[in-house]
């Protein structure tokens, strides 16, 4: 009897060990991914909007590429730029005029 009790308490907690292993090596989810970022939502928000010049108007944290990385658009004056952060670094990657964010003809769609 006690060496049933150990044979299924010993396969119950290999099961949660490679449960947990399998978890940590297919992180797909961003708000369980961005535990792995060296910088903070709110720092990558700052590094976006110094790079820029302007304010943010929406910030994420995503899969691009294949890579994660902190996606933060910068309003400056008219222009709309999408700006991707490094988690790691905290260094700007990228950044780009968003042209579909203009709301030049007052449309629902942008």
């Amino acid at each position: 009897m006690k060496r049933k009790f150990y044979l299924t308490a010993l396969a119950a907690l290999s099961a949660t060990a490679i449960g947990t292993a399998y978890a940590a090596k297919a992180i797909e989810n961003d708000a369980l991914a961005i535990e792995t970022a060296k910088i903070s939502l709110t720092q990558a928000v700052t590094v976006a909007e110094q790079q820029i010049g302007g304010k943010a108007s929406r910030a994420e944290y995503e899969k691009h590429k294949g890579q994660w990385i902190f996606d933060v658009e910068v309003v400056n004056g008219k222009k709309v730029m999408d700006v991707k952060v490094d988690p790691m670094s905290g260094k700007v990657i990228a950044a780009t005029e968003d042209k579909a964010d203009h709301d030049d003809d007052h449309d629902q769609a942008d």
